[in-house]
């Protein structure tokens, strides 16, 4: 592949063709780009030299299509998961194509017809896809000034543009985007010097644009995959027992099979699943087949309950290989007072409030699977493997779905929902799991410990601080057949993946464990337990919910020990200057030297983080009002401030960060999930308590730094640590009693405080 010689030449670039060259031929282009993804490594770097995810898929036609009639087709191998990135995503092109957003049409991932772009996850997708779009679009409308000019017989430099997608010569001659682009290929490789519009230009990026997925969902409209109908759909429900790890004994078939409206029972190996014409019928059969007993599989024991000691006697059982992650040894003065502490995090359900479902249909020796997970291209190659075909004969689409940040039950319906399918060809298969099914069968957010011990000097200075964390690995998202339940159940089961570490900056049970603070004599090191005595891989902020509340929980512990305050400790030990404005926007919105004080029910508490020390950054302050009676925690209002670069849309950013900040307090405040002897015992809401609406906080305001032209920083998962942090800090400023188990329960703060 040649690099095109020069921005503003026409030799070198142009394919002579008379057309848009056919988008059919990108998906071969990413079959060679992306290689390196098909064994799970994720997609392959081509083009080092080039940003974000150009650098597996440096192809223009892989990214933008400029249509006749001027509009654009964008595509990204990143999903819509509520995120609001298909909104973020029209912008960042619409600027840089300098185009209505209005005229822009995003496709998210799809394995035929977008980039392998690998998973939507970990705040990704404005760094990686985000990127670029904003550069592949700008190398496309400097190509089609080029074009312009070269018509003109002027130099390209001259040629501009309205912001209404067409291009004007200095004399007022004007050509539409259509015109020009019938005249040029666009597979071509980008450069990586293409101009970017200037921060004072910008007509779209950085406005609060409505999202575009909003609409329907507000209105009951067909928003998800739940939502779909395809003509002579049948409907599926898998059989199983009651959570991983049992199975059914002698569930009665004969009874099903002659059930009116029954189509099929798909039996394979210890996978089972009924087929039926009606989705009710092919719930009475699930019914009636879950009236057989169960049984567990040998394997380790279920963690004992939710406490805190149970946590770290579970997870300090299981063999442990030590990672360091940082180890720094300085100078510094003696210590005159220290603080030890355990901080521990339960097993977590995801939560999601609609369950998981896929639709597969297989005809003509294609599967074609419809998914709401958040690696598309992850389900072609399981589905690939499970049901024995080349990965080019299945076709994976991403749907968006009611609920999926982590490893929730998606990857599972959807390989699932192709085990059916191949047995059921021809007629598209809806396969949905029960409520109770994804409680039982989801991977969990792996269950944590951290111990901290720090020490303070005389000048109030961190002269030591050490940290360890227990944590099993939090993403063993499947990259082949192994790693899902029909595949654990095929006769013989596909090799189970071995969990391994993922490494830094990004981490794992380690991310975020290395304070971005100057702190001396700083040790870190991960216990990574391979071992996992529940199924559990990645939930939202992986290890960074617990490791940012126990280091913000600490400071916090710190500076009431030494009695100064809990903002200047931080400011004290920071020395990046974006943190620090970071921290001091939240505080100087909040109002944090005039706050509420600890006065036995009513105190605050703030936090900090940068997301990864890579991502955005994001300070959390709260006042909380405590019920001494009932133990119940009121969070009356927050404040937060993130810096995530340039903001595409400063709305989507508030959004993102109110909804990182409600479901951290319902994860530090509320959730745990519960174990019997043999299974997992929380299967509802009740046995399952999460954040209610009257307990969502009296008013949030999020403060979006200003950071013209800046690279963008993912922020969807900023503010998970720091919002648990800001609750306990928060709790312990109110009552002087510091909690440091989650979660930080109505029962257990009653239980702290005493008879009232």
């Amino acid at each position: 592949m040649n690099q095109i010689p020069s921005p503003l030449s026409r030799r070198g670039f142009l394919t002579g063709g008379a057309l848009v060259v056919s988008f059919a031929l990108a998906p071969r282009a990413f079959a060679q780009l992306a290689g390196g993804g098909e064994g799970g490594a994720g997609p392959a770097v081509v083009a080092p030299d080039l940003k974000g995810s150009l650098k597996s898929a440096p192809w223009l036609d892989a990214w933008i299509r400029i249509d006749a009639d001027g509009r654009a087709t964008v595509f990204t191998g990143k999903v819509e998961l509520g995120q609001g990135i298909r909104t973020a995503l029209i912008q960042v092109a619409a600027e840089e194509l300098d185009i209505p957003p209005t005229t822009v049409t995003l496709v998210t991932a799809d394995t035929g017809r977008t980039p392998d772009e690998g998973l939507t996850a970990g705040s990704h997708s404005m760094q990686d896809s985000g990127t670029a779009i904003q550069n592949a679009a700008a190398n496309v409308h400097l190509l089609l000034a080029a074009e312009a000019a070269r018509d003109w017989g002027i130099p390209a430099e001259q040629v501009t543009s309205g912001g209404d997608g067409r291009l004007r010569a200095p004399d007022g001659r004007t050509l539409s985007y259509g015109e020009v682009a019938a005249r040029l290929s666009l597979h071509v490789q980008a450069v990586p010097d293409a101009p970017l519009r200037k921060p004072a230009d910008y007509r779209t990026l950085g406005r609060a644009l409505p999202r575009v997925d909003i609409p329907a969902k507000l209105t009951g409209g067909a928003a998800y995959l739940h939502d779909m109908r395809l003509p002579g759909m049948l409907h599926a429900r898998v059989v199983r027992g009651p959570s991983v790890g049992t199975g059914l004994q002698s569930p009665d078939l004969d009874t099903v099979a002659r059930m009116p409206g029954v189509v099929k029972i798909v039996r394979q190996g210890g996978f089972l699943a009924v087929v039926a014409e009606r989705q009710w019928t092919a719930i009475q059969a699930l019914r009636h087949l879950q009236r057989a007993a169960y049984a567990r599989a040998a394997q380790p024991p279920l963690p004992a309950d939710g406490s805190g000691d149970a946590v770290a006697a579970t997870l300090k059982a299981l063999p442990a290989r030590d990672i360091a992650i940082m180890d720094t040894s300085e100078p510094a003065g003696p210590a005159v007072r220290s603080v030890k502490a355990r901080y521990t995090r339960p097993w977590i359900s995801h939560g999601s409030i609609g369950p998981s479902c896929a639709i597969a249909q297989y005809v003509d020796g294609t599967m074609t699977v419809w998914t709401h997970s958040q690696g598309t291209f992850d389900v072609r190659r399981v589905v690939a493997e499970l049901v024995g075909l080349p990965p080019e004969k299945v076709h994976a689409i991403h749907a968006e779905g009611a609920g999926c940040y982590g490893q929730n039950g998606a990857d599972d319906v959807a390989a699932d929902a192709a085990v059916i399918a191949r047995a059921v060809p021809e007629r598209p298969i809806r396969l949905q799991w029960m409520r109770e099914q994804e409680f039982g069968w989801e991977p969990l957010g792996p269950g944590m410990m951290t111990e901290l011990e720090a020490e303070l000097g005389a000048d109030n200075r961190i002269v030591s601080w050490r940290h360890a964390v227990w944590s099993n690995p939090h993403n063993n998202r499947p990259v082949g057949a192994g790693g899902v339940l029909a595949g654990n159940e095929a006769d013989p089961p596909f090799p189970a993946p071995e969990g391994k570490p993922i490494p830094m900056p990004e981490g794992d049970g380690s991310r975020n464990s290395n304070p971005l603070y100057s702190f001396a004599n700083t040790h870190v090191v991960y216990h990574f337990l391979k071992d996992m005595p529940a199924r559990v891989s990645a939930l939202r902020s992986l290890g960074a919910h617990l490791n940012v509340f126990s280091i913000e929980s600490m400071l916090d512990e710190l500076a009431a020990a030494a009695g100064i305050d809990p903002l200047a400790i931080r400011l004290d030990h920071m020395r990046d200057e974006r943190a620090r404005e970071v921290m001091q926007a939240a505080a100087d919105r909040f109002g944090w030297p005039t706050r509420t004080r600890g006065d036995g029910r009513r105190g605050c508490g703030m936090a900090f983080a940068r997301y990864k020390n890579l991502g955005a950054y994001c300070a959390v302050a709260m006042e909380v009002e405590i019920d001494r009676e009932t133990g119940r925690t009121m969070v009356r209002r927050a404040v937060a401030a993130v810096d995530c670069g340039q903001p595409a849309n400063p709305d989507g950013v508030r959004n993102q960060i109110e909804g990182a900040l409600v479901q951290s307090l319902s994860w530090t405040g509320r959730e745990a999930v519960r174990f019997a002897a043999d299974r997992r015992a929380s299967f509802d809401w009740s046995s399952y308590p999460i954040l209610r609406f009257d307990d969502v906080p009296g008013s949030v305001e999020v403060v979006v730094m200003d950071r013209p032209g800046a690279p963008f920083l993912g922020t969807a998962e900023a503010a998970q640590g720091p919002s648990a942090a800001a609750l306990a800090n928060a709790i312990a400023d109110a009552t002087g009693v510091r909690l440091r188990d989650m979660p930080l329960s109505p029962d257990r703060l009653k239980a702290a405080l005493g008879p009232v």
